[in-house]
């Protein structure tokens, strides 16, 4: 039966791959125009439908809140659309008149893109935005846990699309889903490039196809809280940024990195917030509950409510609870809880100093989440520049919430659901990848200066030579002295 199923999974990548490809060179002659009608109308439709497919997230997943996955799919509808809506994508999209230089968009073709079951639909909206606006086609290939959100997610987008003069084809999400079907879609002749987003093992497999790829690592993302910052503020951001959608944004705060003559203030406005703050007991409790002894995440626990897990845990919290904060020592493999925690677990440190909460923050990152992003709370402008300059992450988020912050629906960064960990965390970017990302850029380029003289030289590249008097005498005597000899 397994057989069966990746048979199937892999027929249907083919099939959707030839079909993908055959309207992409319908749409790639598409004006700018039909683009973004077609564009505008899967946003709305997206949009219009955000609560039910976070309804129905939720219900498949078992992950997060209803309410923010509604959020999440409003903001991969609306804020990816306002972001790129501009952007022309159409033939020459600059002229550069003093370097006589015109760039002319030129599509990829068909995208395969991996989505994630911890923000399916909210992903599958985004990408199928960005990509359409490119001239791509796109196809879906969802978490298993998540094909069904993901593929209704699709379908709104693509009857939208079609009902505006899309081709057929142009957008699919496959519904027999295998690792085998993944992996033949990805490799496929007519794939032409990669968009995933989720695990390791999944980033992994996308960069050993041979094909373009743009894969995101994991977030590990400390939050630093500095003695100069609103300590009200940064209690109430962290412990909502923290529980927001049960932590299942890669960009979700995973450590506070408390500034010492503040924490037991930050701690005790944390605690009004909703935070409870475990003994060490207990935060053994939860170091069995959420990671296996190889380091990996037990998936039972990923997006779930504090109490719930306070429950698994045998801790017994106050209602209302939204967040387990863990007060940890170490960095490493020996300390599981300092790890990217895909739900309502926060650790916690204490250092004295700006520098000393600077190394501690570098340690979390290198230890699981390089490249990916970090939230400062602070006022002091040479601290907060110290940390932008410093961290090796491409994502410093001043003063809001880390989880929405970086994917730009809180600050000015593009909006974006795969945030890139640049050459640092084995992606090809480092940026929020949008539109941008999935056309490239052909030069029409008229000459500026004219040729040096020394291009025209017929012996350009080599010596002269000149050739002396004993040489040439030499060399005729050698040659009469031949025809003498065949006369005698």
């Amino acid at each position: 039966m397994i057989m069966d199923q990746d048979l199937l999974s892999i027929q249907e990548a083919r099939d959707l791959s030839t079909r993908a490809f055959d309207a992409w060179k319908v749409w790639a002659k598409a004006s700018q125009e039909q683009v973004d009608r077609v564009c505008a109308a899967m946003a709305d439709a997206a949009f219009k439908a955000a609560e039910r497919l976070g309804q129905m997230a939720h219900e498949e997943t078992g992950y997060g809140v209803v309410a923010h996955k509604r959020l999440k799919n409003e903001f991969a509808a609306r804020n990816v659309w306002e972001s790129i809506r501009e952007i022309k994508t159409t033939g020459v999209i600059r002229h550069d008149p003093a370097k006589k230089i015109y760039d002319i968009a030129w599509p990829m073709g068909v995208v395969a893109a991996l989505t994630p079951s911890t923000n399916p639909t909210s992903t599958v909206i985004y990408k199928i935005l960005i990509a359409v606006k490119a001239h791509d086609a796109i196809i879906i290939a969802p978490h298993p846990s998540a094909a069904k959100c993901s593929y209704e997610a699709a379908a709104i987008m693509a009857r939208a699309a079609e009902e505006n003069g899309a081709p057929p084809g142009l957008i699919a999400c496959m519904r027999h889903v295998s690792l085998a079907g993944t992996q033949e879609l990805m490799s496929h002749k007519y794939v032409a490039v990669i968009l995933a987003t989720g695990g390791t093992p999944m980033v992994r497999a996308a960069h050993s196809t041979g094909k373009p790829a743009y894969g995101v690592g994991p977030g590990n993302v400390p939050a630093y809280v500095d003695r100069t910052a609103d300590l009200e503020k940064a209690a109430r951001y962290i412990t909502a940024s923290k529980s927001f959608d049960c932590s299942t944004i890669c960009a979700t705060e995973q450590a506070v990195v408390a500034d010492k003559p503040i924490a037991a203030r930050l701690r005790e406005l944390m605690v009004k917030e909703g935070a409870y703050f475990t003994n060490e007991a207990e935060t053994e409790r939860l170091r069995g509950l959420l990671f296996t002894p190889d380091g990996g995440m037990v998936t039972s626990t990923v997006g779930k409510p504090a109490v719930h897990l306070a429950r698994l845990a045998g801790i017994s919290v106050p209602q209302g609870t939204r967040v387990l904060v863990t007060p940890l020592k170490k960095v490493g493999r020996d300390e599981p809880l300092s790890r990217e925690k895909l739900t309502t677990v926060l650790g916690w440190y204490e250092e004295d100093g700006w520098e000393a909460g600077c190394e501690r923050c570098i340690e979390l990152i290198q230890f699981g989440g390089r490249g990916h992003s970090l939230v400062i709370h602070a006022t002091d402008e040479k601290v907060i520049m110290a940390f932008g300059l410093e961290k090796p992450v491409f994502r410093i988020a001043v003063n809001t919430m880390a989880t929405l912050g970086a994917i730009g629906l809180t600050t000015g960064v593009f909006p974006s659901l795969t945030l890139g960990s640049g050459g640092v965390g084995g992606s090809i970017t480092g940026d929020n990848v949008t539109t941008y990302h999935l056309f490239n850029v052909k030069r029409l380029a008229y000459e500026l200066t004219p040729p040096p003289t020394a291009a025209f030289s017929l012996d350009a590249g080599s010596q002269s030579q000149t050739v002396s008097a004993e040489e040439i005498e030499r060399v005729v005597r050698s040659v009469v002295q031949e025809i003498l000899n065949q006369k005698h």
